[in-house]
């Protein structure tokens, strides 16, 4: 509320709405401990956001439908749902491959495993620290613009914008991510 505009956060770690409130001036910002697909709140907003991939933590088709749907409820109407996002790399598979290393660096290898069938991907960190080697493994569903866009449609929004970044450079079949803008109808 320090600029008059009310923020409210869902996220489903306590840690991290820990983290969140080590940082100065975040007693004002109100959060929710919750899936952030279904959780609801108090009030309409003028934007909801994921950035950096987050709709991807959505591991299942419906739940990303329902955080559209979620996300369209919490807004005013014209009010716009901004994402930010990869897109798949699968052209850099090898028709048959499952696996794609995206960084190897003496500390850190990064592996993408893709499951094609299921829009599924685990991304895979090798991390070196202190000595010893540390695994994880996250997994995602990834999306397709035009998938996200017809969610959007279901839940009564229209794409306004697309970008291939925050700089707004035009989105293009080259584009590795997009920022997309959709506004609530109505």
């Amino acid at each position: 509320m320090q600029r008059g505009i009310q923020v409210h956060g869902i996220d489903l770690s306590e840690a991290m709405v820990g983290k969140l409130r080590e940082k100065p001036g975040t007693d004002h910002i109100e959060t929710t401990i919750g899936d952030f697909a279904t959780t609801r709140v108090e009030g309409t907003f003028s934007l909801v956001y994921l950035v950096y991939n987050t709709i991807g933590n959505l591991t299942a088709q419906d739940s990303q439908v329902a955080c559209f749907q979620n996300a369209a409820d919490h807004l005013k109407p014209g009010g716009c749902f901004v994402i930010e996002v990869a897109v798949p790399d699968l052209q850099r598979l090898a028709p048959g491959e499952r696996f794609y290393p995206f960084e190897v660096r003496p500390d850190h290898i990064g592996l993408d495993e893709y499951d094609v069938a299921n829009q599924r991907l685990v991304s895979h960190h090798l991390s070196l620290e202190g000595g010893a080697w540390r695994r994880s493994s996250i997994p995602f569903r990834y999306v397709w613009p035009a998938e996200l866009d017809l969610m959007a449609r279901l839940a009564g929004m229209r794409l306004r914008e697309r970008w291939q970044d925050w700089d707004r450079t035009p989105f293009t079949g080259e584009s590795r991510k997009h920022v997309s803008v959709w506004e609530r109808l109505g």
